[in-house]
Order: C-alpha cells, then sequence, then structure tokens
C-alpha cells in the first residue's frame, strides 16, 4: 500500500450488502451448542403439558387413519418450521441436516487439504500463506490435471478438493500444468485453518499501521487474530485498524477472546438480558494492548462483528474510532440444539448489551466518522474511502 493521494487496496473485494444481511440472518450469533432439556422445562412438565397432548392425539390420529401413506418425517419437519414461523422473529429457525452441516462447516474453522483455493477448469485462484502448497512452491494460475495419477481434466473443483481430503496416506502427488509444462509436486496434505483473516502493515504517512480484516467469527478465528497481531508488533505496529465490514457474526466466545487481546482486567465485554435476569461479562485476562485502534464498519457488519466493535469502543483504555456506516443492528443471541437426525433448531434466547447499557438490536451501531464507499465511473480507480479514512485518522495520533 502506498502513501499517496487517491489510496488504492490491491485487494478490494466489493459485496453486496444485502447478501450480507440475508447471511446474517442465518449466521446470527451461536452461543451454545446444547442437547439437554432447558432450565425452564422439564420432562414431566412435558407430560403434563395439555396442548402437547392434544398435538399428540393429532399426529396419532393421522398416522392411524389418514387414507393414505406420508413421510411422516416430513410432516413433522414441517410442524417445527411452523414453530418458529409463529414466533415470527428472523434469528429463530429450524434447520435440516443439509443446512446444519453447512453452517457447521462455515463456523468450524478448520479443514483437510493443502491450502488452495480452486476456480472454473481446477485453477489454482489462491495459495494461502503459511500452507503446504505453499511450501513445495504451488503458484496462483497452476492448473490441477492429476492426483496421484488418476487425471482430473473432467472433474469438478468440488470432486478435486473431495479426492484431496480423501487421499490415502498424509501426502499426494499433485500434477499440474503451468504456462502449459507439466509439474508434479509431493505434497502433505494437513488439517488447516479456514483463511478467516487477512492482514498487512502499511507505511501511512510515516507511521506503521496495522491492517486487520475479520471475515468471520468461526472457531479458530481468535488464534488466528493472535498470531496476525504478534507479527504485526514484531515489525513495529504502533496502531491498528480492523475491518469488520460484511463480517456477518459466528461464535460469540471468539469475538469476546478477541476482546480478550485488547481490554484490560475487569472491563465489561457485553452483558446478557435473559428472561429472568441481566448478566455481565468481563475480561478475564491479564493480556492487554495500548495503542490507538480504528474499526470500520458497514451495513453488513452484524452480530458478533457489532459485540467486539462495541466491546472496544466502550471498555478500550485507549482511543478507538468507528469508521463507516451504521452497522446492521443485531442485538440478540441464539442456543443451538442438535436433533438426533442431524437437523438442528436455533433460537432466541437474550439480547446482548453494550458495555454502555445499549442495546443495538434495530438500531445497530452508529460511526464516529460517518464515510460512504464512493463507487467509481467506468476506467476510474478503485478508492477505499473508508480504509483511507481510517489511516488517516491513525497517522494523526
Amino acid at each position: 500500500m502506498k502513501n499517496k493521494s487517491g489510496f488504492q487496496l490491491k485487494e478490494l473485494i466489493i459485496v453486496v450488502v444485502i447478501t450480507s444481511i440475508l447471511t446474517s440472518l442465518t449466521t446470527g450469533v451461536i452461543m451454545y451448542n446444547n442437547n439437554r432439556i432447558t432450565n425452564h422445562v422439564s420432562g414431566s412438565d412435558l407430560n403434563q403439558d395439555e396442548n402437547l397432548k392434544e398435538f399428540l392425539k393429532v399426529y396419532a390420529s393421522l398416522i392411524g387413519d389418514y387414507y393414505t401413506d406420508f413421510d411422516k418425517k416430513a410432516m413433522l419437519e414441517e410442524a417445527m418450521k411452523a414453530m418458529f414461523n409463529y414466533l415470527g422473529e428472523d434469528y429463530s429457525d429450524y434447520l435440516n441436516k443439509d443446512e446444519t452441516d453447512s453452517l457447521a462447516s462455515k463456523l468450524n474453522g478448520t479443514y483437510k487439504g493443502i491450502g488452495v483455493q480452486i476456480i472454473d477448469q481446477n485453477i489454482i485462484y489462491k495459495v494461502f500463506a503459511d500452507s503446504p502448497a505453499m511450501e513445495v512452491g504451488i503458484q496462483v494460475g497452476d492448473q490441477i490435471v492429476s492426483i496421484n495419477g488418476e487425471e482430473t481434466t473432467n472433474k469438478t473443483s468440488d470432486e478435486v478438493a473431495a479426492l484431496i481430503q480423501n487421499a490415502n496416506g498424509d501426502k499426494i502427488i499433485l500434477g499440474v500444468l503451468r504456462d502449459g509444462s507439466p509439474i508434479q509436486f509431493e505434497i502433505e496434505v494437513k488439517t488447516l485453518f479456514v483463511p478467516a483473516i487477512s492482514y498487512q502493515l502499511v507505511d501511512y504517512n510515516d507511521k506503521k499501521i496495522g491492517y486487520l480484516a475479520i471475515s468471520t467469527f468461526s472457531n479458530t478465528v481468535s488464534a488466528q487474530v493472535k498470531g496476525a497481531l504478534k507479527d504485526l508488533e514484531s515489525q513495529g505496529m504502533n496502531s491498528l485498524v480492523i475491518d469488520l465490514r460484511n463480517n456477518t457474526g459466528g461464535y460469540l466466545a471468539q469475538a469476546s477472546e478477541i476482546a480478550n487481546m485488547f481490554l484490560e482486567e475487569g472491563k465489561v465485554i457485553y452483558s446478557l438480558a435473559e428472561k429472568d435476569e441481566t448478566e455481565a461479562y468481563v475480561d478475564d485476562t491479564s493480556e492487554k494492548r495500548d495503542y490507538p485502534v480504528a474499526i470500520i464498519m458497514n451495513e453488513g457488519t452484524a452480530s458478533a462483528s457489532e459485540i467486539l466493535a462495541a466491546a472496544l469502543k466502550d471498555s478500550y483504555h485507549n482511543n478507538v474510532t468507528l469508521v463507516g456506516e451504521t452497522s446492521y443492528g443485531k442485538g440478540k443471541v441464539q442456543q443451538t440444539k442438535n436433533l438426533e437426525d442431524g437437523s438442528m433448531v436455533k433460537y432466541t434466547t437474550a439480547r446482548w448489551l453494550r458495555p454502555n447499557g445499549d442495546c443495538i438490536d434495530g438500531v445497530g451501531i452508529h460511526p464516529d466518522v460517518l464515510v460512504e464507499i464512493v463507487m467509481p465511473n467506468e476506467g476510474e480507480e478503485v478508492i477505499d474511502t473508508q480504509l483511507k479514512e481510517a489511516l488517516q485518522i491513525l497517522s494523526n495520533m
């Protein structure tokens, strides 16, 4: 990145905000994964529930007397969906097995592979840092043509990924075409982090400013952030931009762990207002930081992203500036329960409150400095106006 008029990101990815908002409705903040009956309802309560008895009578009547056979599992799935539809709330829902697996995959944070992203025609679009593929010299633009001697020319990228993940042993022989020439690599297949961050050090107005973009709060993101901060600080970073644009959330615990890296011990991260009580959650670690931070937000910044932004804004002892646009405004948290058939239900159990006591649900977090992205005309330079403003603010501190 260069310090010049018309600052330009090398990898500016513009995401349609509407898509991010819709995604936030299904991602949200996942608090628990709990298979037991709730603290408020026991098995005895269910046995005595007259409404449930009536439901079971109807179900039994249909099983025994309906004039033709039907799919009982599918009917009960529809019944569960109907319960959540009755609540009339976007964040509570029934997810079938495929939907559950998709959400779990997104939030798990690890995968088995070699550390590449493959696109059409099995061309390598990205080689991730510190991956087995990078270690052996795989390059962007290489085309995968074989795996352990099996041709992949007519296979989809998903089929190629499956071949890599399911290969026998710890290593594979990967055949690629590079500039028309065939090359073979022996590569170790490992369990790797799904990249949830990107970062770099920026020289801006003679200041060393870190740039850290967090794309999702997966199960491994706090470990990735810890490594990034260590690397940036070793390079002399004296302030930090955290980019939370279009980050629709994930695990609450991960947002808390990242907040712990910055806040002083005892500072409030958030509070949960449940049905019967409100409880504050505080930093219980000795780790802290003291350099200025600027956080970039937009309408796609939701859920766990908003928890982190609010925690640092309200509780960080040094200066935090919020830059960009008002965030989405998801101030509720969900509990999940896995069902025996692999499906899942998730439902709202509480509102979360900022350290200052505010609930942002339906309101969002307002930036200190409002900056909108200016879309360029055809042929004009793409300028990330929000990032440019964040860097300018930190360079003046």
